[in-house]
């Protein structure tokens, strides 16, 4: 039996950018197409998707007209992403920008996006606390933060080029979340649960600034 690499999300996710991508379906349906309809009508606003890994909300963000910057750690997703744009949208300029850092260091100026996204992303933060900080100083006044956590005690194991792999992940706690986010000033407007029989698979919160 190989042994699985526990690995950060950087060199985990430029080693499985392929694979998540051809998995977005997956994905959805963990979100029951719940989160474009929380954000309401985006058109002409300015929206940071955090953590957009291959732009699978970011595309969608963008076709209902924000102009969406997408972040991510991992330049193998940005790089996917970014063919995403040119190859199978030729006609259409999207108004999608890219860039590379770290939820937790977020590299814009105070007040630059109306709408801050998160999806499968506070999974591999140990501490939450940072990253809402964050997002509440790039966030306009009024502006809206969406943030999903998924109930993942253990990260699935992914084969790639170099073997089985898991990348960092870290259990929140669905109460904990919406506690430390009132705590840092958030407005709690919806805090929703996806879920499969008594079980929830995905917390999907939104909260304003």
């Amino acid at each position: 039996m190989s042994k699985i690499k526990i690995v950060n999300s950087k060199t985990g996710y430029n080693l499985a950018a392929d694979y998540y991508a051809n998995k977005e379906k997956y994905w959805d349906s963990f979100e029951k197409d719940r989160v474009l309809s929380m954000l309401g009508d985006l058109k002409d606003k300015k929206v940071l998707d955090v953590g957009a890994g291959t732009g699978r909300l970011a595309l969608r963000i963008a076709h209902a007209g924000a102009q969406v910057t997408a972040l991510d750690v991992s330049g193998e997703m940005l790089k996917n992403l970014k063919s995403k744009v040119h190859k199978v949208i030729k006609s259409i300029k999207l108004p999608v920008e890219t860039a590379s850092g770290e939820a937790e260091n977020l590299p814009f100026a105070d007040e630059s996006f109306d709408v801050v996204i998160a999806t499968f992303l506070v999974v591999h933060l140990k501490d939450l606390r940072r990253f809402f900080d964050e997002t509440y100083r790039v966030l306009n006044n009024g502006g809206l933060f969406l943030v999903t956590n998924i109930n993942q005690r253990k990260a699935p194991a992914i084969k790639t080029k170099d073997g089985l792999i898991e990348i960092e992940s870290y259990y929140h706690r669905p109460e904990a979340v919406v506690e430390l986010l009132e705590e840092l000033a958030f407005s709690v407007e919806k805090n929703e649960f996806v879920k499969e029989g008594e079980n929830w698979v995905n917390q999907i919160i939104l909260s304003s600034k």
